[in-house]
């Protein structure tokens, strides 16, 4: 497993937390680092991932209120609602990461810590943001062969 992808289990787990128990986001990081031994190549990513998601909560919130039809976000399990959030954090704040790279993980996270049907929740409404950003010109679409892109996913570590 990519350290990109063990960085983005921790952050969801954070985040989790943080919603959960309604902490502080550096009090949940203090915690998790406290109960879990994480190496500093997995922990860098994963602070900056919970700390974006933590800066730029309104707008992402917004997004996925916007784009999940018939699901309150007060509504949806902690899990899904902790996971999109990462993702729609790294598809607004991270053009180096291809959105289908943002998005299979988000999906592959679902699949991990939700339930049954987090998968194809999750896929749903990220495609959705994602075609409204690229449609907006908030996000680009990396060329099919640039190298740049193809580093960023779980390759780039």
């Amino acid at each position: 497993m990519g350290s990109r992808r063990r960085s983005r289990e921790m952050a969801v787990q954070v985040l989790y937390q943080a919603d959960m128990a309604r902490v502080d986001i550096n009090k949940a990081l203090g915690v998790f680092c406290e109960h879990f031994e994480v190496t500093d190549s997995i922990k860098d990513f994963a602070v900056e991932l919970v700390r974006g998601v933590d800066l730029h909560r309104a707008e992402i919130d917004g997004l996925i209120k916007r784009f999940s039809e018939h699901w309150r976000l007060e509504r949806m399990s902690i899990v899904d609602r902790n996971i999109l959030r990462l993702a729609v954090f790294e598809l607004l704040n991270r053009p180096d990461i291809p959105a289908k790279v943002s998005i299979n993980e988000a999906v592959d996270l679902g699949k991990k810590f939700g339930s049954e049907d987090s998968g194809s929740f999750i896929n749903g409404i990220l495609d959705g943001i994602r075609l409204h950003l690229e449609q907006n010109g908030r996000r680009k679409t990396p060329p099919t062969n640039d190298p740049t892109f193809e580093q960023a996913g779980e390759s780039g570590g």
